[in-house]
């Protein structure tokens, strides 16, 4: 349960490493150090799929996730490229955050790869880097999987310390109050958790480029800048402060989305629509699968100069019936003007939240 007036004396973010290759090794130990690129189908030629995850071989000589896998091919063309096994990473996944969980603290799932745990203030004879040191050998232990542990007062401010953590002999870093402005304050503000590109650009064009200098900035000027929320919250990261709350409930999504990029560009009206109608199916089965109601429907259309735009609209009523889910869908996608080939179609469902 969330428990939001709960005190931590450490919040902790866990990060194991290199995770997708890490359970490929897992089951196949002849892929140890030797370079690994996980992503799409496995197939480093095939276009419009990129990696997912690199082992650091990989890294050292340039590829990255999120990078084309042709590109990567070119990089390294006799590395071993692996597909996308979902269910493979599930279970791994759950296994790891079992085995968080068994150390009696609060645990909050942010991914496959990671979760912030809570030291409660009660709990003043456990030293954090101690327990650190725990977590991270019981994992290894029991799930055979290395991680990287980051310890701080909040969960911002933790997961950056992560970064820091992974490049450290013990993969084991603390940011505090005593270190954040010497490590980070001449950083980029990029570098700050959740400052994404548009709001790192906007802050550049103010003339606001470094952390320590968003610290300084006057809180007034970045209010009238972003706003009361994004403004007071950009003056207490650069400060080193963030979310002091590890949320224990179960994330429930507030929509589920599937998106196809395809091998060629679809210029038919007629292969659009039934592209658009086989996401819809599929969507809504994982949809009724988890027992969820659809209230709004939505398109995303990307063409093949990338150009990206989403309609949506309300449904009569809240429904799973794919009669009505599926018209929804083309309507809203013939609201587009189809002018150039499309690149990418997607379908997202908004949900119902349960009581």
């Amino acid at each position: 349960m969330t428990e939001p007036l709960r005190r931590y004396r450490a919040i902790m973010h866990v990060d194991l490493d290199q995770f997708q290759v890490s359970v490929e090794r897992r089951g196949n130990p002849e892929l140890i150090g030797v370079p690994v690129i996980v992503g799409g189908t496995g197939d480093p030629t095939e276009p419009r799929k990129v990696v997912t995850c690199a082992s650091y071989e990989a890294r050292d000589l340039g590829v990255r996730a999120g990078m084309p896998l042709r590109s990567a091919f070119r990089k390294m063309p006799d590395a071993v490229y692996l597909p996308l096994d979902h269910a493979s990473y599930d279970a791994a996944s759950a296994e790891v955050m079992n085995t968080l969980r068994s150390f009696g603290y609060p645990v909050e799932v942010i991914g496959w790869d990671e979760a912030f745990l809570g030291l409660p203030a009660s709990e003043s004879e456990v030293d954090a880097i101690e327990l650190a040191h725990s977590i991270r050998q019981r994992i290894l232990d029991e799930r055979g999987l290395s991680s990287a542990v980051g310890i701080s007062d909040n969960k911002q401010r933790a997961k950056m310390a992560t970064g820091f953590a992974k490049r450290d002999p013990e993969h084991i870093f603390v940011l505090n109050n005593g270190n954040w402005m010497p490590i980070m304050g001449e950083r980029g503000v990029g570098d700050l958790w959740s400052v994404g590109p548009k709001t790192t650009a906007k802050l550049e064009a103010l003339g606001i480029s470094t952390v320590a200098q968003l610290a300084t900035e006057d809180r007034g000027r970045l209010i009238s800048e972003f706003g009361p929320h994004l403004g007071n919250w950009l003056n207490l990261l650069s400060r080193g402060g963030g979310d002091i709350h590890v949320e224990t409930e179960p994330f429930i999504p507030r929509s589920h989305s599937k998106v196809e990029t395809f091998p060629k560009d679809l210029s038919e009206p007629a292969e659009i629509d039934e592209a658009i109608r086989k996401l819809t199916r599929e969507l809504l089965e994982q949809v009724v699968s988890e027992d969820r109601i659809a209230f709004r429907v939505a398109v995303t259309v990307r063409t093949m100069t990338f150009y990206t735009r989403t309609k949506s609209r309300k449904l009569p009523a809240p429904t799973t019936d794919i009669d009505v889910i599926e018209p929804a869908m083309l309507e809203v996608l013939h609201k587009f003007e189809f002018d150039r080939p499309i690149r990418l179609l997607g379908v997202r469902l908004d949900l119902v939240m349960p009581e």
